[in-house]
């Protein structure tokens, strides 16, 4: 699509895995004068730069993300050794004593990730999932649909429009957006705090904030996502971490996480005690 009909049409990404610089929280939607960005890149997918090694990375001169303990290194599965679950470095200072005790505890007793039980992923660990499944872009004039096809997860983004007074908490809260230039921004607020952050499994609280840069670098090459995160309640400075994409050719897939399933592993899967109907 070499020019995009805005009122007209609605636009498709793919991604999959996955930023640079440093974001910081919208003072308000700017007038777009150019034509939006599209993240369709013709039905094409984004695998993460890093492939298995940490779903984020840190920005230079930022306060970087929870990283892993360098005494228990992650193996993954293939590796011809023992796998491994990822293990979060406690030493990181900007970790409050609650937030480091219950990682501790975690890493003692589970250690499994929110995929494995099939628990909604929130902001910003949307970002943090794995491949090879892609993430879906939809784009209208209004909203943003970004959809992840493993487990048909998926976020709503209201553009140009300020947040929703007395939130009710959720599991992804509320995101507005709009778009500066070719960069999509989105605040987010109003998260339960049920979720975690990261791969390493650090929680959070409902006061956590986190602002978001999409856009695609290197001629449209390469997709790159910059968030920060602030929650006064966890961490005791903001935060900055990046993601990055690379293109792959890969459709649309569509994934069913098995929940209810309590006799493979004891991933702690949620359990209906009743029909919900």
């Amino acid at each position: 699509m070499s020019a995009l009909r805005w009122k007209e049409s609605i636009f498709f990404g793919v991604i999959v895995l996955g930023v640079a610089g440093t974001a910081s929280p919208p003072s308000g939607a700017a007038r777009q004068d150019t034509a939006p960005p599209d993240f369709s890149s013709d039905f094409t997918g984004w695998v993460g730069f890093n492939g298995g090694g940490p779903s984020y990375e840190s920005v230079p001169g930022q306060i970087a993300p929870v990283v892993s303990d360098p005494a228990h290194p992650f193996v993954p599965n293939g590796a011809d050794r023992q796998p491994s679950f990822r293990i979060a470095d406690l030493s990181n200072p900007n970790l409050m004593s609650w937030v480091k005790d219950r990682m501790k505890q975690d890493i003692d007793e589970i250690a499994f990730t929110p995929q494995s039980s099939c628990v909604p992923a929130g902001v910003p660990f949307f970002m943090g999932y794995g491949g090879p499944d892609p993430i879906v872009f939809l784009q209208t004039p209004t909203e943003v649909w970004m959809i992840w096809t493993e487990d048909n997860q998926l976020r709503r983004v209201h553009l140009n429009v300020p947040h929703s007074k007395n939130l009710k908490p959720s599991w992804y809260g509320e995101s507005v957006g709009h778009y500066e230039g070719d960069t999509l921004v989105i605040d987010t607020i109003g998260m339960n705090d049920k979720t975690v952050v990261d791969i390493y499994r650090t929680p959070h609280t409902e006061k956590l904030h986190v602002v978001e840069r999409w856009r695609m670098v290197d001629g449209g090459k390469t997709m790159e996502a910059v968030f920060t995160a602030d929650d006064p309640g966890a961490f005791y400075r903001p935060w900055t971490a990046m993601r990055r994409y690379r293109r792959v050719q890969q459709g649309f897939i569509e994934k069913i996480c098995a929940e209810n399933n309590t006799h493979l592993f004891d991933y702690h899967m949620p359990t209906a005690d009743k029909p919900d109907f």
